[in-house]
């Protein structure tokens, strides 16, 4: 497992870009709303600690993951952000539902990336059961809404210097 024995909240703020000048906008899915408000509060705590203001990030609240490429094309379009968060939560049930969402959202931000001017970050929890989303988003393994707070940081900061 790649987050066995590994804190997905801990990082070296001096090593982080200063976020005091930066954009962010987090598109959040309201399904699993329980794990995806925990990433959404690990991702504000984090960008907020890195400097961020907090009028300079913007939430916008999506249905499901799948709603998220959608939300994040409008936000990057509408909202003269810097760079965009997508947090979803999609768990395993007994149906191929999860395969297909997974893949139509993986290829989705990837396409936004490709595409767009805008880097979006990708923090959707794909797991097997709600224990590791849990683990995930505040509990075991920390935070993984705070490791995509950090890499937003530091892509924004790339797409400014680039």
């Amino acid at each position: 497992m790649a987050t066995a024995n590994k804190n997905l909240s801990e990082y070296d703020k001096n090593a982080i870009p200063n976020a005091k000048d930066i954009r962010f906008g987090i598109v959040v899915s309201e399904w699993n709303d329980h794990i995806t408000n925990g990433l959404y509060n690990g991702a504000e705590a984090a960008l907020l600690d890195c400097g961020a203001v907090a009028e300079n990030i913007i939430r916008w609240n999506v249905p499901g993951s799948f709603e998220l490429i959608y939300g994040a094309k409008l936000m990057s379009q509408a909202r003269n952000v810097d760079v965009v968060i997508v947090i979803g939560c999609v768990i395993k049930g007994e149906t191929l539902h999860f395969d297909f969402v997974c893949d139509g959202v993986t290829q989705g931000i990837k396409d936004l990336n490709v595409h767009g001017d805008i880097p979006v970050i990708f923090c959707v929890l794909t797991d097997n059961n709600e224990q590791q989303s849990i683990d995930r988003s505040g509990g075991a393994h920390g935070n993984k809404g705070t490791e995509a707070a950090i890499a937003a940081i530091k892509m924004a900061d790339l797409r400014r210097n680039a």
